[in-house]
């Protein structure tokens, strides 16, 4: 996530084809980052089949801790995934909801804290590590949560914790 990484791949890509040469692994690097923007939502889907109707918890909108910046978050491509497919968000992110709200008006529900987006969902999504969110309590997340499901974008868990715990963990890249 975030602006910089992005539109420096892709001005180096425009400097190498400027220059006559075609520089596949940027191209790559590049390609892998738009894809890994998807993960998230492709692993909604493997556990529940469809999306409609389920409500996903967020929390993070932001691209990165300690600021409100939504620039290519991974949150606006997973939001908008949910939404698409029929789903409801409730988000919490503990700077960026002024950001969000310019981005996503109503079509979301915003909560206080990072527990009260959890009433009733069917699942958490992890988009960014706030500190805040890295030793939650994990007895409050279930009783709130229709499903006791994670999809962890930023791998702030470990499976082995999760299972304890009681949740269904899905992370990126283990």
């Amino acid at each position: 996530g975030g602006s910089c990484f992005p539109k420096d791949v892709a001005a180096l890509i425009r400097f190498s084809h400027e220059k006559g040469y075609d520089c596949r692994i940027l191209e790559s690097v590049a390609g892998v980052n738009e894809r890994q923007k998807k993960r998230l939502i492709e692993k909604m889907q493997e556990h529940f089949g469809s999306l409609k109707g389920k409500t996903i918890a967020l929390w993070g909108l932001a691209f990165k801790p300690r600021t409100d910046d939504m620039r290519e978050a991974p949150a606006i491509r997973v939001v908008e995934g949910v939404l698409a497919q029929g789903g409801k968000v409730q988000a919490y992110d503990p700077q960026a909801e002024r950001t969000a709200r310019r981005i996503f008006g109503n079509r979301v529900s915003y909560a206080e804290h990072g527990y009260e987006a959890l009433k009733g969902a069917d699942a958490l999504a992890i988009v960014t590590e706030w500190n805040e969110f890295r030793e939650p309590d994990f007895g409050r997340m279930r009783s709130l949560m229709r499903s006791p499901v994670i999809f962890d974008g930023r791998n702030i868990f470990t499976q082995k914790q999760m299972q304890a715990e009681g949740f269904t963990y899905y992370s990126i890249g283990r």
